[in-house]
C-alpha cells in the first residue's frame, strides 16, 4: 500500500475544495434553469449523428432518421438516469467514509450525491416529457435498482473505475458531438449542457476516490478489482444488447414503412454498434481514462482488459 506525503495530501484536499467551489458557482435548478416550461422539438434530432451512427443507414428517409435519433436520445437520457441510481448510492457511501476525517472531501461528496439525485429526477422528467410526445410502446428494459444491486456488489475499485469511465464519456460526448450540433432539439441539448457542467466536477471526484481506494489495497485486491471491472463491462454490454433490440422493434413498429429482413438486421446491428460505442468503447478510448487506468494497473492486467474489450471494439469498428 502507498502512503501519501503531506504535500500530496494538501494537493488532494485542494482538488476537493475546487470541486466544492465549482459546485456552488454552477448550481442549477431543473425547472428554472433547464426545462423552463418547454417540451422537445420533434422536428429536430435528439442524439447527434456522431453518436447515433444513423448515417450508416442510407435507406432511411429523413423523417425516419430523425425519429430513430429521438429514440436513441430517449434511451441515452434513460441510461444516465439508470447509472446515476448506483452512482448516487456509492457516492453517499464514499462520503460517509470521510465523515470523521477530511471535512472538505466529505462536503464535496455530499454535494455530488445531492447532484446525482437531482440528475435522476431530471431524467425521470425527460422520460415523462418524451412519453407524452412519442408513440406508445417504447420500453426501457433495465431496472435501475436491479442494475444498482449488481454494480454495488462489486469492489469499490471496480465500481469507481466504471464510474469514472461513464463520467468521462459523458463529458467527451457533449464536447465532441452534442455541443457543436445545431440541429438538435433545444431542450434535449440544454439538458446535456447543464448535466456536463456538474459531471465535470464529478469526474474529478471519481478519480480522487479511485486513487484513494487503490492506495489502500494490496496487489491481490487490485487484481480482483480488474476482474470485477471486466465483469461490469460485460454486464453493461448485456444491457445495451437488450435495449438495442427493444429500440429496433419500437422503431420498426412506428417508422411508417416496412423494411426488408436485411434492412431490419442492419437497423438492429447499427443500434447495437452505436450503443456499444456510446456506453463502452468511447469511454475506454477517452485519453484521460486511458491514462488513469494504465497508471493503476499492471501490463498483464491491461492485457486482460484489452482482450475482454477486443470483440466489442471490433464490432464497433474502432
Amino acid at each position: 500500500m502507498q502512503v501519501q506525503s503531506t504535500s500530496s495530501i494538501s494537493t488532494t484536499t485542494n482538488r476537493y475544495a475546487k470541486c466544492i467551489e465549482a459546485s456552488k458557482r454552477i448550481r442549477w435548478d431543473i425547472e428554472h434553469d433547464v426545462i423552463r416550461g418547454r417540451s422537445f422539438d420533434y422536428d429536430k434530432k435528439f442524439l447527434p449523428d456522431g453518436l447515433s451512427k444513423i448515417d450508416q443507414l442510407p435507406f432511411l428517409s429523413r423523417n425516419q432518421a430523425r425519429f430513430l435519433s429521438q429514440i436513441q436520445g430517449r434511451t441515452y437520457a434513460n441510461m444516465f438516469g439508470l447509472v446515476e441510481r448506483y452512482i448516487g448510492a456509492k457516492t453517499s457511501e464514499l462520503g460517509t467514509s470521510h465523515a470523521f476525517g477530511d471535512q472538505i472531501a466529505f462536503e464535496a461528496l455530499v454535494r455530488m450525491t445531492e447532484e446525482e439525485l437531482k440528475h435522476q429526477e431530471l431524467f425521470r422528467r425527460l422520460e415523462r416529457i418524451a412519453a407524452s410526445g412519442m408513440p406508445d410502446g417504447y420500453r426501457f428494459m433495465p431496472q435501475p435498482n436491479d442494475v444498482a444491486g449488481v454494480v454495488l456488489g462489486k469492489s469499490t475499485w471496480a465500481v469507481l473505475a466504471l464510474t469514472l469511465d461513464i463520467e468521462l464519456f459523458s463529458l467527451a460526448h457533449y464536447r465532441s458531438s452534442i455541443e457543436p450540433d445545431s440541429d438538435l432539439s433545444a431542450l434535449w441539448k440544454d439538458v446535456f449542457l447543464f448535466h456536463w457542467k456538474e459531471e465535470s466536477q464529478h469526474a474529478i471526484l471519481d478519480e480522487l476516490e479511485w486513487r484513494r481506494e487503490h492506495a489502500r489495497l494490496d496487489s491481490a485486491a487490485r487484481d480482483r478489482g480488474v476482474d470485477e471491472l471486466i465483469e461490469l463491462v460485460g454486464a453493461v454490454d448485456g444491457i445495451v444488447q437488450m435495449q438495442a433490440q427493444a429500440d429496433a422493434a419500437y422503431f420498426a413498429q412506428h417508422a411508417g414503412s416496412a423494411f426488408t429482413s436485411d434492412e431490419q438486421h442492419m437497423i438492429g446491428d447499427t443500434l447495437l454498434r452505436a450503443y456499444r460505442w456510446q456506453y463502452i468503447v468511447s469511454g475506454v478510448q477517452e485519453p484521460r481514462f486511458a491514462a488513469v487506468i494504465q497508471e493503476l494497473t499492471t501490463p498483464a492486467q491491461m492485457q486482460r482488459i484489452g482482450q475482454a474489450l477486443m470483440p466489442l471494439m471490433a464490432h464497433v469498428g474502432h
